[in-house]
């Protein structure tokens, strides 16, 4: 999860002055810096539904906390109410890291191996079948797109495969962190020793533990923000492979339904979704078909 930077946090807790806390958060409020009530949790939950179409549930109140009050002392604000009336009062530039702070970004390279071995199938055989497009929708740190960049890599026996990448995410931090394709050694410690020595740049002097991915890798991705909630999605299909994985699962059905009927068109005729183990769309037969383990076609074209 991508966060602001820390500040020092006042040395003693304040509460709102404008109305108290309820009994049930006043053992809370007391051992914290800012106030943070069931109101102001209630509102941080509509207001990323809103935004990002995540829905929290009550378990998350305390990483709500944890995430968001570092933006409070970004900003210099005294509690939760404060924060949230200059959100919605003049939002700007703090949307983004409001949304960037509330977003989960789980992800690492080949995660759920088996959907980079049926890539890897699939490119095989399109391998004379001029430039392809690939799309990996939630991209976070930039573990995913590197992975099917390596994966076409080996399908087609070279580094400067007939593909382009689309690497989006809601959140620009990690977005960020993506574009740069430096990661820390560990991040790499379990893939195979040949896969580490042909993709990755081991980091020396200053930059001793850490890894950068081949500059070829970097020039077959193209990274830039998109939110899946937007009515459309401005991106030139259509793909061969979209990747929206693991991401679903922080949406209602509705939203997912919403979702998939924006995204299933950007799917080539004989394109395949890949999903998280997760996740299924059992209430989306009519948008989606199995084809695989977590593996979909568009309705109509699973055969």
């Amino acid at each position: 999860m991508s966060v602001s930077t820390r500040h020092p946090a006042p040395a003693a807790a304040t509460r709102r002055t404008s109305a108290p806390p309820r009994d049930d958060d006043a053992r809370a409020v007391g051992s914290r810096d800012f106030a943070f009530d069931d109101r102001d949790f209630r509102r941080v939950c509509e207001l990323i539904r809103e935004r990002a179409g995540i829905a929290l549930a009550d378990g998350k109140r305390d990483m709500v906390y944890g995430r968001l009050s570092r933006r409070l002392r970004a900003l210099g604000l005294r509690s939760f109410k404060d924060y949230l009336d200059q959100l919605e009062r003049d939002g700007g530039d703090e949307w983004q890291a409001f949304t960037n702070a509330l977003t989960t970004n789980l992800t690492s390279f080949f995660r759920e191996p088996h959907h980079f071995e049926r890539l890897r199938q699939e490119l095989a055989q399109r391998a004379h079948a001029g430039p392809l497009k690939l799309w990996s929708c939630a991209a976070s740190t930039g573990e995913e797109p590197y992975s099917i960049a390596i994966t076409a890599c080996e399908a087609y026996g070279t580094l400067a495969p007939p593909i382009r990448i689309l690497a989006t995410d809601v959140d620009t931090q990690v977005l960020a962190t993506g574009e740069r394709g430096v990661y820390p050694m560990e991040r790499i410690a379990s893939l195979d020793d040949a896969v580490k020595r042909r993709y990755f740049q081991r980091g020396s002097g200053p930059n001793e533990g850490f890894c950068r991915v081949h500059p070829a890798l970097r020039q077959l991705i193209d990274f830039r923000p998109l939110n899946l909630l937007a009515p459309r999605y401005d991106v030139a299909g259509p793909f061969t492979a979209v990747f929206c994985r693991n991401v679903m699962i922080y949406f209602d059905k509705p939203t997912q339904r919403g979702i998939l009927t924006r995204l299933v068109p950007h799917l080539a005729d004989d394109g395949m979704l890949y999903t998280g183990h997760s996740e299924n769309y059992l209430h989306a037969a009519d948008i989606i078909q199995p084809c695989g383990r977590t593996l979909y076609r568009r309705a109509g074209a699973a055969a």
